[in-house]
């Protein structure tokens, strides 16, 4: 069956509208109308049985026919603070986070970054990440798309954070692996601090042990940046998470 996303401001007692943009892939790529039955996420867990009645220029209208619990997330609530790479690379970056489960992603602006951001940081590439999480989201069958911050300085990052939780640092010239230093589960909150092409400077990664940090390298070979998270996160959902689907 196909699935769609549905804001829940959307969703008015047991009658559904799909945005404009799920209306054109409903319509167009998928040739569903009134009659069809599909599957929308509400982005808050639950899954919807929906019949499509009617097709407009506004958006498709539909029935809700049934509702479920739909248990795809982590019960590990997982942060990536990323330092902002260039190109395409943070697209796949975001992309490869959301189906790892990620709850938020937070682009940091780093001494070594080559990207400049828009004034306020919600410019085109931002909106870019937001789309890119929403199809990631879609694509993987999670109940939520990760919130993306607006790129943030290291530094104000640092003060401002309001998570409690584990914080690690993925760092190339630490002395000390990763895995080894990682506490016994069971653990609920996390975020893992990558930095960008080129790394964090010995600064940086001061500060960040300074605020109590984990620091350490994935061993002996050096990652990209579009690798390092990744693999970073993963090693995360194994050890506290759901990832191979056993429990935490």
């Amino acid at each position: 069956m196909r699935r769609f996303r549905v804001r829940p401001e959307n969703i008015i007692v047991d009658r559904v509208t799909f945005d404009a943009e799920e209306t054109r892939h409903l319509t167009r790529v998928l040739r569903l109308g009134a009659g069809d039955i599909v599957e929308a996420l509400d982005g808050a867990g639950t899954m919807l049985t929906v019949r499509i009645e009617q097709v407009s220029p506004r958006g498709a209208e539909g029935a809700v026919l049934s509702r479920a619990a739909h248990r795809a997330e982590s019960p590990l609530r997982l942060t990536l603070a990323q330092g902002i790479a260039k190109g395409d690379k943070m697209e796949s970056i975001v992309r490869m986070a959301t189906e790892l489960g990620v709850t938020h992603i937070v682009p940091l602006v780093t001494a070594r970054a080559v990207v400049r951001m828009e004034p306020g940081g919600r410019g085109p590439r931002w909106a870019r990440w937001q789309r890119v999480a929403q199809e990631a989201a879609k694509q993987s069958g999670r109940s939520i798309v990760p919130d993306i911050a607006p790129p943030r300085q290291l530094d104000e990052w640092l003060a401002g954070r309001e998570h409690e939780g584990l914080l690690i640092c993925l760092w190339e010239s630490a002395h000390s692996a990763i895995v080894p230093q990682l506490p016994l589960p069971p653990i609920t909150e996390a975020t893992l601090v990558v930095g960008p092409e080129g790394g964090l400077e010995a600064a940086e990664a001061e500060a960040l042990g300074k605020a109590g940090a984990i620091i350490g390298s994935l061993g002996a070979r050096i990652l990209r940046t579009e690798t390092a998270g990744p693999v970073g996160l993963a090693l995360l959902q194994a050890r506290y998470g759901d990832l191979g689907g056993g429990d935490p």
